[in-house]
């Protein structure tokens, strides 16, 4: 779709004046290890995908904002005194933080059109709300010629988003939307608001499958909340025997004399939490060393954590999961997102992609629902498609 001639035509622009438009875009993620446990859980093993959200905004005459969901042929509109938050505004909340994040910035902000179209598949947890934030923000730096670095719209995405929504997002996602790159690997640390590794892709041979299971994910939220919960409680007992430390503190220790004490279901979830921690750096290494079965068996160790331990799987996930190791040529398969349902992502030899694909036809039967299939490849991160009065390839990740 061209969102700049379909953003001219639902608002009038003139096509033989581009200063007048910006358009940006940024990517879907995957969390291939590490999304589970809140705040105090840091380590991510992630990557961009090559699905993704664009965003175009040029001038109005009045102090209006319009927004123009081109996907969904929906219009929400507000001005700059009425940012807020409104439920039945949902997906245009989103582009209202990136404003947010620019009016803090100290940017004149008036009257705004915005278009936002997209490809990210929704609800399996890669992202694409954040990606219209990132966007929206990208079109924004293009539209005011702003100076602001990537790492700067990081923490003023992150602090607008807190304000608008009043809870935190994750700025892991902010960054690797903002800073992933083409073919690697990026291991975040959530605390410290950086990348602590990248990794060049060594699995070249592999393609990367997304497959929504299609489960209904009812009262997931409320189970999360347990969970999350659960493991604030595991860090507080851990802290009794080391004041002020966080779950990375004690990935050298023996676990089950640590946690001896526990009850049974905190000693459970802080013990993926730990050893989640443990994986990613493993991984990050089989990875590095291009250790493919190494790299394989401890994704497949994450899963059975995540089902056994963190308890967020189900029967449906599990067969995919399952079905993926019965393959030689498969490299690691696990679920991704919050759980109860969703999406698992499965590394597999590319010439063996049709015929897995078919195995896939019996979850069908026996489970009732058909899953949809996505095949992605690890991308780079957010870029200024036009920016105004020019065509703009702005692939810089500082």
């Amino acid at each position: 779709m061209d969102i700049g001639l379909v953003h001219r035509n639902e608002y009038k622009v003139e096509a033989d004046k581009p200063e007048h438009l910006s358009v940006a875009e940024a990517p879907g993620r995957v969390h291939f290890l590490g999304e589970q446990g809140g705040a105090d859980a840091i380590l991510f093993l992630s990557a961009a995908i090559d699905r993704h959200v664009k965003v175009s905004v040029s001038a109005r005459k009045d102090s209006s904002l319009r927004f123009f969901a081109s996907d969904l042929n929906e219009r929400k509109r507000s001005t700059l005194v009425n940012l807020k938050y409104r439920r039945e505004d949902r997906w245009a909340n989103y582009i209202k933080v990136a404003i947010h994040a620019f009016a803090e910035l100290g940017f004149t902000v008036k009257g705004l059109n915005f278009t936002v179209c997209g490809n990210i598949p929704q609800q399996v947890a890669l992202a694409s709300s954040t990606a219209i934030e990132i966007a929206a923000a990208m079109a924004l730096r293009g539209y005011f010629s702003a100076k602001i670095s990537k790492k700067g719209l990081v923490e003023k995405l992150a602090g607008s988003h807190a304000a608008l929504f009043g809870k935190n997002a994750r700025v892991a996602d902010y960054i690797i939307g903002l800073c992933a790159q083409k073919d690697h690997f990026f291991i975040v640390d959530e605390s410290a608001r950086k990348v602590i590794k990248k990794i060049k892709s060594p699995l070249t041979d592999y393609s990367v499958l997304l497959i929504d299971s299609r489960v209904p994910r009812m009262g997931e939220e409320s189970e999360v909340e347990l969970r999350l919960a659960d493991t604030k409680k595991g860090l507080g007992l851990l802290r009794q025997k080391q004041a002020g430390a966080s779950f990375k503190d004690f990935m050298a220790y023996d676990l089950m004399e640590l946690m001896e004490d526990f009850p049974e279901k905190i000693r459970r979830r802080s013990m993926h939490i730990i050893q989640e921690l443990r994986r990613v750096h493993d991984t990050g290494g089989a990875l590095e060393r291009k250790e493919f079965p190494a790299f394989a068996r401890t994704i497949i160790s994450s899963h059975e954590s995540l089902r056994d331990l963190y308890e967020v799987s189900c029967p449906e996930v599990d067969w995919l999961v399952k079905r993926a190791q019965e393959s030689d040529s498969v490299a690691g398969s696990r679920m991704t997102g919050s759980g109860f349902g969703g999406c698992t992502y499965t590394f597999i030899r590319s010439e063996m992609l049709e015929e897995y694909k078919k195995r896939l036809e019996e979850y069908e039967r026996i489970f009732g629902f058909r899953p949809i299939i996505h095949e992605v490849k690890l991308a780079a991160g957010s870029r200024s498609v036009l920016a105004p009065g020019r065509v703009c390839a702005d692939t810089a990740h500082q």
